[in-house]
């Protein structure tokens, strides 16, 4: 007796897809487009608009949410989703190499000093920072938010014929807006660079080689400030490229790192990362409240193609959110050709 077998008369239905691997696509998905936004304007060479440039300072911590996305996407089973993440965590890895060739000056070695450069945070590590000056002997000390007892205390302390750097080039102001260069090379006047907050030139005679010192400290890129952020870093730029290849030193804390696309601008004047050329293109210098890793290198020594850098390193400064930036740096002469 043969059994008669019913045929479905409609489709098939298909096993619905668990909550779980529902809420991993979605939250993969948003993380994805997040970091890929980040990156890919970054590929692209633009700041973009807030948060873009905020974000870009810390491009190499956007790992973190990449690779949870790449976590939720295995969980939710997505091909589509695994392709995407695996493109943005090889392009954050490309990225993520120091911008910026590490040449050395062809010319012979004519002497070596050292560059200390520190934001003191409206004058509050002051007091920190004056043991470190006497402790590391730089030659040269660029200090950020430095106002009028910052200024005042620096040259009790140092100031004067009979102190550790006789010269100096400050522009006074409250707050954020002084600045301050000490020098044990003698210093001769020359126009500052214009912003917001002050930043003092000078032109120093090391040793009978004259070097161009400009102190750096532009606006940070504020959400609505964007556009003053990237004219005082141009205004940078145009003193770089106006040095008519003049041995120049261009220090301080430029609220940049080298993921800015204003920042490698900057670079691509010919000047280089003192730190980069040492070495330490990722310690972070800002902010000093997060664990060592964590934060973004907005601290920089920039020295023209005459320089080459021997060493850096970061000094931890009391009640600032900044650390301290040292470099000794060796200036070379001309290669003469015939």
């Amino acid at each position: 007796m043969e059994t008669a077998t019913l045929e479905p008369t409609g489709p098939i239905p298909t096993r619905p897809r668990s909550r779980r691997r529902t809420a991993a696509a979605w939250c993969a998905g948003v993380l994805l487009a997040g970091v890929g936004v980040v990156v890919g304007c970054r590929a692209a060479g633009t700041d973009a608009v807030t948060p873009v440039p905020q974000l870009l300072a810390f491009l190499p911590w956007l790992f973190v949410p990449a690779v949870l996305a790449l976590l939720l996407v295995l969980l939710a089973r997505l091909r589509t989703g695994l392709v995407a993440a695996v493109l943005v965590l090889a392009a954050l890895a490309w990225f993520t190499e120091p911008h910026g060739g590490a040449g050395e000056p062809s010319g012979p070695a004519l002497t070596t000093f050292r560059v200390l450069t520190s934001n003191v945070e409206f004058g509050r590590g002051t007091a920190s920072l004056v043991p470190a000056v006497r402790r590391e002997h730089p030659d040269v000390v660029f200090v950020e938010e430095c106002e009028y007892h910052c200024s005042a205390t620096l040259e009790r302390a140092f100031g004067g014929t009979g102190g550790s750097y006789p010269y100096r080039r400050a522009v006074d102001g409250a707050g954020s807006d002084g600045s301050v260069i000490l020098s044990r090379f003698p210093l001769t006047a020359a126009p500052g660079v214009p912003g917001t907050m002050g930043m003092p030139g000078a032109v120093a005679d090391v040793h009978g080689r004259p070097v161009r010192l400009q102190l750096a400290h532009p606006m940070p890129p504020l959400p609505g400030q964007l556009s003053v952020w990237r004219r005082e870093l141009g205004e940078l730029r145009a003193y770089a490229a106006a040095g008519h290849d003049a041995p120049t030193i261009l220090a301080g804390d430029f609220n940049a790192s080298q993921d800015h696309a204003a920042f490698r601008r900057l670079l691509d004047t010919g000047l280089r990362d003192g730190a980069r050329l040492s070495g330490d293109a990722r310690t972070p210098s800002w902010p000093t409240w997060t664990a060592r890793p964590f934060g973004a290198q907005i601290d920089h020594v920039l020295v023209s193609r005459d320089f080459s850098a021997r060493s850096a390193h970061f000094l931890s400064i009391a009640d600032t959110d900044h650390r301290a930036l040292v470099v000794d740096v060796t200036l070379h002469g001309r290669t003469q050709t015939r």
